[in-house]
């Protein structure tokens, strides 16, 4: 019957034509050999040497005396443990030329001593070849990545600062064409709602908590935080208030229309000498500019930033006040950190500045 008894015949059969080199019953005729198979026994296995033993058993006629698979793995490993290590002939064995490399002769046993003695192996060497070829590819892919990660920063730095750049170049223009960013400056004619800070011409008694109405001697008042130190009036007209990395200047009437023009809004973007650094800066903006008439007054304001000389980024609020022919200057700096503090300051004292001298 056909199972794993016949599988094991098999077996033995093809390791007898394998050693013997031949079958081990005569094949001439397919008929003979079927009554050859199932009643007489095969040849001796006389040239199969270690092996005979179990080509032998493989090949018994009776199923039941031939060997299952456990015992048969168990004789074979004992086989290969027990055989010996083949002799390394004269002769050499060509290998297949490379044409990356000199040709490589072996003698027969080398590869099995190498491997018993833990040498790498040729095959191993080959993959480092490999892997080592593979090496230009993977220096593109970091080419690729460094490239990637250059565009990148280079849209993110455009994106980041090329406002500013164009608010620095808006500064330069006419005035009819602000830059982005900037609010377009109202016409000469135009009126706008008074605010807080449109008022300060008026002048008032009234301030808030934490501010002082200062009577200056240079004929004029305003509001200022209480703690604050006065500087009095320098070579250039200004009577500054400070404390702290904030400021307030203050130019009462230094300069005249009649040398400087009527517009308030060239006036501020031109020839202030106050803006002088923002217009010197190459990293500045311009936000918010516009004129405005208040009670046959006309002013002009404007909100900028620059790098002072220290390296600080400032933040500044400034009014140009054409008052009785004479320009009347109030600008708060402070850090670019504390906008609120620096628009706080400012409204302040916009709206309760007046001239009395």
């Amino acid at each position: 019957p056909v199972g794993p008894a016949t599988d094991l015949w098999a077996l033995g059969a093809l390791l007898f034509r394998a050693v013997q080199g031949h079958a081990p019953y005569p094949e001439e005729s397919t008929a003979e050999l079927v009554q050859l198979v199932c009643a007489e026994p095969p040849a001796y296995a006389e040239e199969c040497g270690p092996l005979r033993p179990v080509v032998e058993s493989l090949l018994r006629q009776d199923p039941t005396e031939r060997p299952d698979f456990e015992e048969l793995g168990g004789w074979l490993r004992s086989l290969v443990r027990s055989a010996p290590e083949p002799e390394a002939g004269t002769r050499v064995v060509p290998v297949p030329p490379d044409p990356r490399r000199l040709p490589i002769v072996r003698r027969r046993g080398e590869l099995v001593r190498r491997r018993r003695a833990g040498l790498p192996d040729a095959r191993a060497r080959h993959k480092r070849d490999r892997e080592e070829g593979d090496s230009p590819s993977r220096l593109g892919r970091m080419l690729l990545l460094l490239i990637l990660l250059l565009l990148a920063g280079a849209v993110a730095y455009a994106m980041l600062f090329m406002p500013r750049q164009h608010a620095s170049h808006g500064r330069s223009g006419t005035g009819t064409t602000p830059s982005a960013g900037q609010s377009s400056p109202a016409p000469a004619g135009s009126r706008h709602s008074p605010s807080a800070s449109d008022t300060q011409a008026g002048g008032t008694s009234s301030v808030p908590a934490g501010f002082t109405l200062r009577k200056d001697p240079e004929g004029f008042d305003i509001a200022v935080a209480q703690g604050w130190t006065r500087t009095p009036k320098n070579g250039s007209g200004e009577v500054v208030y400070a404390h702290g990395d904030f400021e307030l200047m203050v130019v009462p009437g230094r300069d005249g229309s009649a040398a400087y023009g009527s517009d308030p809004m060239a006036y501020q973007r031109d020839k202030e000498r106050e803006l002088q650094p923002y217009r010197d800066s190459s990293w500045a903006t311009a936000t918010g500019l516009r004129t405005i008439e208040v009670g046959g007054r006309t002013m002009a304001e404007g909100q900028f930033t620059w790098t002072d000389g220290q390296g600080r980024d400032l933040y500044v609020r400034n009014m140009a006040i054409l008052l009785n022919g004479r320009y009347h200057i109030l600008q708060v700096r402070g850090p670019d950190a504390d906008r609120d503090e620096v628009t706080r300051l400012y409204e302040e004292a916009t709206a309760t500045y007046r001239y009395t001298g």
